[in-house]
């Protein structure tokens, strides 16, 4: 059941204040919805717009193998994901139903222009609401989808999630205390933290505050010039045999 809310706007724009990650565009521009993207099964670049993002961010990184552009891409869509709920979490005290049909993808975009989500419907702003919106309605289908297409182990990627989930709460308790809002950067670490105690992200990594310390690798260490993340397992780039 949908909650009737005075403060969830149409337009989503205390939650466009945050910019960057937390953005969301609405409206119903002529693109996929990210569940066709998840369904999709054709390799062809033309048709499918996960193998299309995955070769635009390894032609950008010049990546020398293609589970680097799949572990960066997955990232930064879980990052997106994460970062729209959390926020509006704790901004509103509920969260859009971001319901793979209702989120239109632009594979070729960037933040905020990258999704655009077609109504926007109030759903409860707890925990397990947002665990279901995201992880279950998005996390799970979009591993599936690219580990079908390339072999990328599933522990990096739900590490890749965790980290992007840790990221969304650090970057929110940043804006909350730049704009004196302190009771917002509580409510994201606090369902950060709720949502990390989860079997598949429960093992991932350390959660202390908003620094995150996890147990696996995104492999942007393997980029040219590129080097370990604030978070990773390891504290200097491994020697490549």
């Amino acid at each position: 059941m949908y909650l009737v809310s005075v403060n969830l706007d149409p337009d989503l724009n205390r939650l466009a204040s945050l910019e960057g990650f937390f953005a969301l565009r609405t409206g119903r521009p002529s693109l996929p919805t990210l569940a066709e993207a998840y369904g999709i099964r054709s390799v062809t670049e033309g048709s499918d717009p996960l193998t299309f993002r995955v070769r635009k961010v390894v032609r950008l990184l010049d990546a020398p193998e293609t589970r680097i552009g799949v572990s960066v891409m997955q990232q930064g869509l879980a990052a997106r994901l994460w970062s729209v709920a959390l926020g509006a979490a704790a901004l509103y005290g509920q969260i859009p139903d971001l319901d793979a049909r209702l989120l239109r993808w632009d594979a070729d975009g960037s933040a905020p222009d990258d999704l655009w989500l077609a109504e926007t419907r109030a759903l409860p702003g707890d925990a397990a609401t947002v665990r279901q919106v995201v992880q279950d309605g998005h996390l799970e289908p979009l591993a599936a989808a690219l580990r079908a297409r390339q072999p990328v182990s599933a522990g990096l990627l739900w590490g890749n999630a965790a980290s992007a989930l840790a990221g969304a709460a650090r970057e929110l308790d940043r804006w909350a205390r730049a704009n004196g809002h302190p009771e917002v950067g509580d409510r994201g670490r606090s369902l950060a933290a709720e949502l990390l105690d989860h079997p598949d992200l429960r093992d991932t990594g350390t959660l202390n505050g908003t620094a995150f310390r996890r147990r696996s690798c995104c492999l942007y260490y393997r980029v040219p010039g590129g080097g370990v993340c604030g978070d990773c397992c390891f504290v200097r780039p491994p020697r490549r045999l």
